[in-house]
């Protein structure tokens, strides 16, 4: 004889019950402003909080697949330091690449010219490194702003700090 279940989400499977899985909707994603300070912090350690918080894997509703991820400010970016065992000629050796599509088009940049001149394509290559490479994490990195020095024109929106 077969148990009536009084919940619809439970279904029976065996001996055990199953629950459907949470999926939010649109209209019950809540979007933060978070704001993070570079400054004397290591590239690596902040992307990876930084991908954290794009992907909304701070969050108790976090569901795989979903961009439930928060709007994410990083201030200071051109201060942002490299350690490691090779750290003292990390600058020089690790290089950025990139190609035009056009033949000779290859270009390459050491980390320590790209702070200089770029600073927010540095740590915008880190974090992009931990998203995922599809079209969500294309989607993810547009809610990512870098601004090199102190200040950002995102005041109106009252940034939180990253804890």
């Amino acid at each position: 004889m077969e148990r009536a279940f009084p919940n619809a989400a439970e279904q029976r499977n065996g001996d055990q019950e199953v629950y459907k899985s949470y999926y939010p909707k649109a209209s019950e994603i809540e979007r933060k402003w978070l704001l993070v300070d570079a400054n004397g912090q290591n590239l690596g350690r902040i992307a990876t909080r930084i991908a954290h918080a794009l992907l909304g894997k701070h969050k108790p509703t976090f569901t795989p697949g979903v961009e439930m991820g928060d709007y994410v400010v990083v201030i200071n970016a051109e201060r942002v330091t490299v350690t490691g065992t090779r750290s003292s000629t990390k600058l020089d050796t690790k290089m950025y690449h990139r190609h035009s599509n056009y033949p000779g088009g290859y270009k390459a940049i050491s980390l320590r010219d790209q702070l200089q001149q770029h600073p927010d394509r540095v740590l915008r290559a880190a974090v992009w490194g931990m998203l995922p490479h599809n079209r969500m994490g294309r989607a993810l990195l547009k809610r990512l702003k870098i601004y090199a020095g102190p200040s950002h024109p995102h005041t109106t929106n009252n940034p939180e700090p990253l804890a």
